[in-house]
């Protein structure tokens, strides 16, 4: 004797709706390092396709030492996605749209003067649509991540009065405990959160 089992669906799947982001301006320093090139920007391109990317602006503004225009930090940035596997939907078309958030900038994380030049290219940026929201990305060694989180509040860029500014460290966070307990005080001290 045998036994036919037939499936039926009572019920469809949902799919939960994606998260979009909170419109913002993120900076990313060590913006022509590999883990930008390999996986911030193709990860931003694939959120931009899927639409968790707010419709307000969101525009990416990448630091580093490296000289380059905007121009040439989009070609590369191109470059490096078309070959990503965290790209799904990558297409020219689709990448012209997305590139148009992309902006570079060249200077020295150690050099305090560097981050007036800085705010000055944040107000642009803002003037011409840009979130007010600041969303400060290290990509960097964590040696110049103490000296990137001072400069940013001495140059009073932590301090967003038209929207917020929030910072993301990488790791390492510190090269040992007592260097990871003294960037965080000073992340917190910087950005004005309180310890609880």
């Amino acid at each position: 004797m045998s036994t036919v089992v037939q499936a039926s669906t009572s019920r469809r799947a949902s799919v939960p709706s994606l998260p979009k982001a909170e419109p913002c301006l993120l900076v990313i320093f060590g913006a022509s390092g590999d883990l930008t090139k390999r996986k911030l920007i193709p990860a931003l391109f694939d959120l931009a396709c899927v639409g968790c990317l707010s419709s307000q602006p969101f525009e990416v503004l990448g630091i580093a030492r490296t000289a380059m225009t905007t121009e040439e930090f989009r070609a590369q940035m191109k470059e490096s996605t078309a070959g990503s596997k965290d790209a799904r939907k990558f297409s020219d078309e689709r990448w012209q749209d997305f590139e148009q958030r992309l902006h570079y900038m060249a200077g020295d994380l150690n050099d305090a003067n560097f981050y007036n030049q800085l705010g000055k290219k944040l107000e642009e940026l803002h003037g011409e649509g840009a979130s007010t929201n600041d969303l400060f990305y290290m990509s960097i060694p964590a040696s110049l991540a103490m000296p990137a989180v001072k400069h940013l509040g001495q140059s009073g860029l932590s301090k967003n009065d038209k929207g917020f500014a929030r910072i993301i460290l990488e790791k390492p966070f510190g090269r040992d405990l007592d260097s990871a307990r003294e960037l965080n005080k000073t992340v917190l001290d910087v950005f004005g959160e309180k310890d609880e």
